[in-house]
């Protein structure tokens, strides 16, 4: 982990038109987020923790304010260059699997690769497979895996292209607890070795505790909690 911001929001604001009044969701944010870190983004539902995903993902746009991420400027872009840049730094893990049923595991893992054009999409779905302990599942079809299994194919498709950042939101929603542990654990077992810098939007305070700092939103505003750990730059 390194003291550089790789991504940065200055005065997020979020607003909807409704029929009778505005509707307010973010309400000013700004944030640093340290490259390797780790961070997890706590708050109720309706707070607007998946609405901030989609802006710093560029997959919705802001009523005003900046998103800078790895120093490229997303509000200067449209949608065809967004689409670009989410396929070359930035992975998403869902609740949803969101997996293409007519595909393997390692088709499913090789799509973006084979979209970003790497003549190696398939040995390298292979290795991400492997790095996720699905070595002996590549041919299997999603219907023929466990709820946890698509979940790491999930996961396995989205540390593939190495990202910049993983985005991860709720990814144990639809897991039992003892396999949503193991998917947590995982997920900070990759973020480690690939130094990726990783934000998970979580209900679970115990999940957020093992990340670097933990940020709560509420009311359109986001607030460090005092428990984040110090990150200290290296060396």
């Amino acid at each position: 982990m390194t003291n550089k911001a790789i991504l940065q929001l200055k005065d997020i604001f979020l607003r909807f038109t409704g029929e009778i009044h505005e509707v307010k969701v973010l309400n000013g944010i700004n944030l640093d987020i340290f490259k390797g870190s780790s961070v997890a983004i706590l708050g109720p539902s309706g707070s607007g923790k998946s609405s901030l995903l989609s802006i710093v993902t560029g997959l919705e746009k802001q009523t005003s304010g900046t998103v800078s991420v790895g120093g490229h400027i997303l509000d200067h872009m449209n949608e065809d260059q967004l689409a670009l840049f989410r396929r070359d730094n930035i992975g998403i893990v869902l609740q949803s699997f969101h997996l293409i049923p007519t595909m393997t595991a390692l088709e499913n893992v090789a799509v973006p690769l084979e979209l970003a054009g790497q003549k190696d999409a398939l040995k390298k779905a292979e290795e991400a497979l492997n790095h996720v302990g699905l070595s002996y599942r590549l041919t299997h079809f999603p219907s023929q895996l466990s709820g946890g299994e698509q979940q790491r194919v999930a996961i396995a498709r989205a540390m593939a292209p190495n990202p910049k950042i993983i985005f991860a939101d709720e990814p144990t929603g639809n897991l039992d607890g003892k396999t949503g542990h193991k998917i947590i654990e995982l997920i900070f077992d990759l973020q480690n070795k690939f130094n990726t810098t990783l934000i998970l939007i979580t209900h679970d305070p115990e999940v957020a505790k093992k990340c670097d700092r933990i940020l709560y939103i509420q009311d359109g505003l986001i607030k460090e909690s005092k428990e984040s750990k110090k990150i200290k730059a290296a060396v």
